[in-house]
């Protein structure tokens, strides 16, 4: 994600770790859990995607549509811990990019590991990953269908880097992550997460228990390849349109006429249902 989170020596370290991970991991459950419902069908984006860390102007937007380089842009939808104010994002704004021709990515920052650096304004303990995992999920679709993100769209849960090898916060991450994914399905929301590759990521896509876990998986590994092929896990991971890889981050980058600082993806999965 842009810097907006982590402090500049802490995103530092986070990259740098990320960028060495290379880890092997199961089988995953996609979207299986979902059968029971009758879900609408996904709306899938192949190609380049931006985030930033606060939606641009539908001006802006319209020109970087027109330039042609992206077709795919990420926006933070809620969550006590998204750090940029989003005066632009608005149902009205959607609407607006989408009749642009943008796919969006939605994003909700929810609480964060009790063993995680930094000052979130809110964290989970073993003893509220559950509850909170759930009260966050509610609210991500919330916010989401606010927007005018309809039913069948994903929802990606923003978890920030943090020490995999404490067991007992790993674990923790892992509660408020199948609660938070329970959450979502039970009300037809597609269940995304965006990780680091070195951390957040790897202990969803390496954990034994595959149950209840996001069947999107959204990586930072910042080793400049726009491919979402250059897999750091088991190569049966996340294959059917559900993988993003955030691949460079703080890029200034001016667009017929119009500068922003975004962090680059590339993205083969789900979408924002948006109409």
């Amino acid at each position: 994600m842009s810097k907006h989170r982590l402090s500049k020596k802490g995103r530092y370290i986070a990259w740098s770790t990320a960028g060495a991970a290379v880890v092997a991991g199961g089988v995953v459950m996609a979207q299986s859990s979902m059968a029971a419902t009758t879900w609408p069908a996904q709306k899938t984006f192949t190609g380049r995607a931006f985030d930033a860390c606060t939606a641009p102007s539908s001006t802006a937007m319209k020109a970087w549509r027109a330039d042609g380089y992206y077709g795919g842009a990420a926006v933070y939808v809620g969550g006590k811990n998204r750090g940029c104010a989003q005066k632009n994002l608005t149902a009205s704004w959607v609407k607006t990019v989408n009749a642009q021709g943008w796919k969006l990515i939605p994003i909700y920052v929810g609480a964060q590991p009790p063993c995680q650096t930094g000052s979130s304004p809110e964290k989970f303990t073993a003893a509220t990953a559950t509850s909170l995992g759930a009260t966050d999920g509610k609210d991500a679709v919330a916010k989401a269908a606010a927007l005018g993100m309809k039913a069948g769209s994903p929802i990606y849960l923003d978890m920030e880097s943090y020490s995999v090898t404490n067991t007992s916060c790993n674990n923790a991450v892992l509660a408020y992550v199948r609660s938070f994914t329970k959450t979502l399905r039970a009300k037809t929301y597609r269940a995304g997460y965006y990780g680091f590759a070195a951390s957040s990521a790897k202990a969803i896509a390496t954990a034994a228990n595959k149950t209840d876990l996001p069947g999107n998986l959204w990586y930072s590994l910042l080793d400049g390849k726009a491919s979402t092929t250059d897999w750091p896990w088991d190569p049966k991971l996340y294959t059917d349109h559900s993988r993003g890889h955030q691949y460079t981050v703080n890029s200034k980058e001016s667009r017929k006429g119009y500068t922003i600082t975004v962090d680059r993806d590339a993205w083969d999965g789900p979408v924002a249902i948006v109409g």
